[in-house]
């Protein structure tokens, strides 16, 4: 392993890019500590005490790195660009004109990627605009947080005008810096961009999550999570080089005077192929009826049942009606999500042109029924465990009387997810080299 370290820095290329990659996290995590202009301290301080709770303030937190208790300038984080991305995605498949730029190799892949930031721009100021209206009045924090029933302070003493429209475009600007800080990541370092500072943010939450249990005095809780997070890693990691592989075989043909064809290979099917991507999409689905109930307000009548019944089931990760949903919501975007990643029609479509063909299983409508009964009982197991690592820590929490740290499963989901493709890279990078790699 030692060897295999020191072979990174003998590559030029490769520890230049790594080099990259560390100074970008670095210009990430000092952009986390800038906070915007004219949001009161004390405000700020409550803010971080209701994003330590488990809830939907938690969950933005997390993907921000920590930004959102401190609203800095990277307060919305990754998280608009990489839904802009899952909507381009979608939208792929629905809108032909997507479909066929997307089949165009480098050149429709520009156009997705201008078309991609014009939605991430989008995105980004909708929210920007929601959180400084929300938390700008002083209601959100008290909202948004099942334990906080004290009056707030608001993020700005003096209304929204004209402070709030300033922090607006620098909410929206910061939002354009990490897109910009991601991209160059994907081009001139090694990895995905927008993998990379999601790791970052994670990891950077890690470490004060098991001190918040240790200072409960939690020390068999906090040995108990430990434990639980060794095993999530190890589970993880198994499950993420587990692969479902379909043989393929293809015919022989003579092209001039030469005899082609003729290999065996097969279509690796990842157990999960969706990744962390269901939880994003569960996660934002349940903060909007938590947005609609805020503009509804919590006064008498039915609109403060709607927004008590948001508060207590919605919101709020100590009810198991929160977690059952939750689960439930992560299996079915599992589903959905991989019904757009792998499209059987496509891929038999495409061994027929290529003349390959499933050995005992005729091409054409039997090949994509084949592919299609495959990828969905594959999706199963892969949607049932992304869901019980991200409830296990939630169980566990609940049991331990600790209303913090309930994202650790679905933390180490993405830093193991991301540590093992990064390892790939540099790996494959290494072995194009005649170096030994990590992989064995």
């Amino acid at each position: 392993m030692i060897s295999s370290l020191a072979n990174i820095f003998k590559v030029h290329d490769l520890r230049n890019k790594i080099l990259f990659v560390v100074a970008m996290v670095v210009v990430y995590r000092l952009g986390v500590a800038i906070r915007v202009p004219g949001v009161d301290p004390i405000a700020i301080e409550q803010l971080r005490e209701s994003a330590g709770d488990q809830g939907a303030l938690g969950f933005l937190n997390l993907f921000s790195g920590g930004a959102f208790e401190s609203f800095s300038i990277f307060a919305l984080g990754i998280m608009p660009y990489i839904t802009a991305s899952i909507i381009m995605q979608v939208l792929g498949v629905v809108i032909p004109k997507l479909e066929e730029l997307q089949q165009e190799g480098a050149v429709g892949q520009r156009k997705i990627t201008q078309y991609t930031r014009y939605v991430t721009i989008g995105l980004a100021t909708l929210q920007a605009t929601g959180l400084v209206f929300i938390f700008g009045t002083g209601r959100g924090t008290a909202f948004f947080s099942a334990a906080s029933a004290a009056p707030t302070v608001p993020l700005l003493p003096d209304g929204v005008w004209p402070r709030g429209y300033l922090i607006i475009p620098t909410l929206v600007a910061g939002t354009a810096v990490l897109m910009w800080i991601a991209e160059l990541i994907s081009q001139r370092g090694i990895g995905n961009g927008m993998s990379m500072i999601i790791f970052a943010s994670v990891v950077a939450s890690l470490p004060a999550g098991f001190w918040g249990i240790l200072q409960l005095n939690k020390v068999f809780w906090f040995v108990a999570m430990v434990l639980l997070t060794l095993g999530i890693i190890v589970a993880v990691v198994y499950v993420e080089l587990g692969q479902r592989r379909i043989p393929v075989q293809f015919a022989k043909r003579v092209v001039g005077r030469k005899m082609m064809g003729g290999q065996n290979t097969y279509i690796p099917l990842k157990v999960n192929q969706s990744g962390v991507i269901p939880i994003i999409f569960a996660s934002s689905i349940l903060l909007l009826p938590v947005i609609m109930s805020q503009f509804l307000g919590s006064g008498e009548g039915w609109r403060g049942e709607i927004a008590s019944f948001v508060d207590e089931y919605i919101v709020n990760p100590q009810n198991f009606v929160y977690i059952t949903l939750f689960a439930l919501m992560i299996i079915a975007f599992a589903y959905f999500y991989n019904s757009i990643a792998f499209d059987p029609v496509r891929q038999a479509d495409q061994l027929r042109r290529q003349g390959g063909f499933i050995p005992g299983v005729r091409p054409g409508p039997q090949t994509e029924r084949y592919l299609g009964k495959a990828v969905n009982r594959i999706t199963l197991p892969g949607a049932v465990f992304i869901a019980i690592i991200a409830i296990l820590p939630y169980i566990l929490l609940i049991m331990a009387g600790v209303n913090s740290f309930g994202f650790a499963g679905t933390s180490v989901l993405i830093s193991v997810g991301v540590a093992l493709e990064l390892m790939r890279q540099i790996d494959s990078q290494l072995t194009l080299r005649n170096y030994e790699g990590f992989l064995k």
